[in-house]
């Protein structure tokens, strides 16, 4: 018979409540007398529980991680119906969980040297730091006996209240925050799933898979999915300098490209200048470029290949709408329909001609109008209005006149400036500034309000994170 994770719990918590808390995921190693079976022989691994028989299922839960139970001692008593009266002693053990506890003068050291880290930068106040502590102990258990060795995965935290230092060198903006690390280098995304034990053994499993798929026939190059960035390298052999650094920048950028290899003789007819990399943008119709720089030298062959996996203008989704949010840049977006790519390429190449000097200002968004139905609502759009665009401030949304002015040299320059400037948000309340006014024209005050801002809703949430309104409460 098998019961439930909840029931378990739930049973753990009403006889010894000090280790059934907030996050419990699962035990290791559980073991005992079942209560609901009698004196039948109960064992828990993890989430699940079993019993060699019995005719009910078993009320026994998974009890909090780090805790290994001994077997109970039942006491039977008579009483006036003949019944038993179950007297349950459970004795607990806890166990040790390797959380490597970062400070100033370990830090460098400890990431240099993991070929893996996930920092969790907590503060003790936090509520939700301490509901994910199990959890995250958990998880480094599990990760542990799948990657024994000290250095393959290193689960480690930060407590951002000690070391405030430590916290403004990552931009600690809310607690609790995951970070992944590479060899000491600290990856953009950070961890944004599910705060589960199954969710971050995953995604750690995730992280150690070889991010570079090998190719044995260059004819399976034909078989690509064109929609992704494609970075193929094609090497002599595995064991070299060249390969190490290109499976090193796979590692980092891998969730921006698919990163593909060929070696050997398999490689030969590509290889007629040496090993070389090249990279093939989405569509069939945009032709291979290669990369003519040093395949040894780290910083080269990643700025390359970054620059063609990260495109100037990206694409928002509801999955990485809270990342693109935490920027802090206001966003220009596109919407258009997922089969208009034509309208897109307008857009891209219109950016890059216009406005690539404030690419640290504002982000350069497109949007599926199917998918973004509700931020068109708000400034009185419907997907058969697409191609549009517009501004998001995250305060207020400013829509782009017709779509086929920023053929216009300088107009979406200029609307990227008015927003900076204030105009925009001068003109929605107050009409157009006085300089618009042709000679003559009587001034009037217009009293109007731009649309709020749809996709600061994207944004962290309060209900998931403690946000730090400012830096300085680091």
């Amino acid at each position: 018979m098998t019961c439930s994770v909840r029931a378990v719990r739930d049973y753990v918590s009403q006889y010894a409540p000090r280790w059934a808390g907030p996050g419990s995921e699962g035990v290791r190693g559980l073991s005992g007398s079942c209560p609901g079976c009698s004196l039948l022989e109960l064992r828990v691994q993890r989430t699940r529980c079993r019993c060699r028989e019995g005719p009910q299922p078993c009320p026994v839960p998974a009890a909090n991680p780090g805790v290994t139970m001994n077997p109970a001692v039942f006491l039977s008593l008579p009483d006036l119906r003949c019944s038993l009266l179950l007297l349950v002693t459970w004795v607990f053990t806890p166990v040790t969980t390797e959380i490597t506890s970062l400070d100033t003068e370990n830090i460098d050291d400890i990431l240099n040297n993991a070929d893996v880290a996930l920092v969790n930068f907590y503060a003790d106040w936090c509520r939700f730091s301490q509901m994910l502590h199990p959890i995250f102990e958990e998880a480094s258990n599990v990760i542990k006996e799948e990657y024994p060795n000290e250095n393959q995965v290193v689960f480690a935290r930060v407590d951002c209240d000690q070391h405030s230092d430590i916290a403004q060198r990552y931009r600690i903006s809310k607690y609790p925050t995951l970070k992944l690390f590479r060899n000491g280098m600290m990856m953009k995304r950070e961890y944004r799933g599910q705060r589960s034990v199954k969710a971050l053994a995953d995604y750690i499993r995730q992280q150690k898979s070889d991010p570079v798929q090998e190719l044995h026939d260059l004819a399976e190059i034909t078989t690509l999915d064109r929609s992704k960035r494609n970075i193929i390298g094609y090497f002599e052999q595995k064991d070299s300098e060249n390969y190490r650094v290109f499976e090193r920048v796979a590692n980092i950028l891998h969730d921006d490209c698919a990163f593909l290899s060929a070696f050997g003789a398999v490689s030969k007819p590509e290889r007629y200048s040496g090993d070389n990399i090249i990279y093939k943008p989405p569509g069939h119709s945009a032709p291979d470029m290669v990369y003519l720089g040093s395949m040894t030298n780290f910083d080269g062959t990643y700025n390359w290949i970054q620059d063609k996996c990260v495109p100037l203008v990206r694409e928002i989704t509801f999955e990485n709408g809270e990342e693109l949010t935490e920027e802090g840049l206001p966003f220009l977006i596109l919407f258009h329909m997922k089969e208009d790519t034509e309208s897109l390429e307008i857009f891209q190449n219109e950016v890059a001609r216009q406005l690539i000097s404030e690419k640290g200002t504002i982000n350069f968004l497109h949007a599926d109008c199917d998918k973004f139905r509700h931020p068109l609502l708000h400034i009185q759009k419907t997907p058969a209005d697409c191609p549009v665009i517009a501004i998001d401030s995250f305060r207020h949304m400013y829509v782009f006149g017709d779509f086929r002015d920023v053929l216009i040299p300088g107009k979406l320059k200029q609307f990227v400036f008015d927003l900076h400037s204030g105009k925009l948000h001068r003109e929605f309340h107050h009409g157009p500034d006085p300089t618009d006014i042709a000679p003559g024209q009587q001034v009037q005050d217009v009293a109007s309000s731009p649309p709020e801002s749809s996709f600061q809703k994207l944004a962290p949430s309060e209900y998931r994170y403690t946000l730090l309104r400012d830096r300085d409460e680091l």
